[in-house]
C-alpha cells in the first residue's frame, strides 16, 4: 500500500491550500484517514481525522479554518486549510487504517509528507 500526498507548499499568512493523499494498492477497506504535522524542532502530532462514515476529529488548533474530507470510491483523503497561520508551518502527513485484501485487521499506513510553508 502506498499513501502519495500533495499540495503542499509556499503561502501567505491568511491563504488556503488544499491537500489530497491517495491511497493505492491491494486495499480490500479504509477506515479511519488522518492528517498529521510536524514542526521543526517538535513531535509529529494529529491534526484531524475522518471515519469511513464521515465522522470527523479535530485538533483545536485547527478547527474552524481546516476541512477534513475524504472520497472513498477514489481512497483519498483531502485537508482544505483556510485562514493559514504562520504556526501552521509543517511537515504534512497522511494515514490510513487499511485492510489488505486477504488480510485479517486493519494496519495502519503513512504517506510520505508534504511540506506546507505559511510566510510572507
Amino acid at each position: 500500500v502506498q499513501l502519495q500526498a500533495s499540495g503542499g507548499g509556499l503561502v501567505q499568512p491568511g491563504g488556503s491550500l488544499r491537500l489530497s493523499c491517495a491511497a493505492s494498492g491491494n486495499i480490500f477497506s479504509i477506515n479511519t484517514m488522518g492528517w498529521y504535522r510536524q514542526a521543526p524542532g517538535k513531535q509529529r502530532s494529529s491534526v484531524t481525522t475522518i471515519t469511513k462514515d464521515g465522522s470527523t476529529t479535530y485538533d483545536g488548533s485547527v478547527k474552524g479554518r481546516f476541512t477534513i474530507s475524504r472520497d472513498n470510491a477514489k481512497n483519498t483523503v483531502y485537508l482544505q486549510m483556510n485562514s493559514l497561520e504562520p504556526e501552521d508551518t509543517a511537515v504534512y502527513y497522511c494515514n490510513a487504517d487499511v485492510w489488505l485484501r486477504g488480510g485479517r485487521w486493519y494496519e495502519l499506513y503513512w504517506g510520505q509528507g508534504t511540506l506546507v510553508t505559511v510566510s510572507s
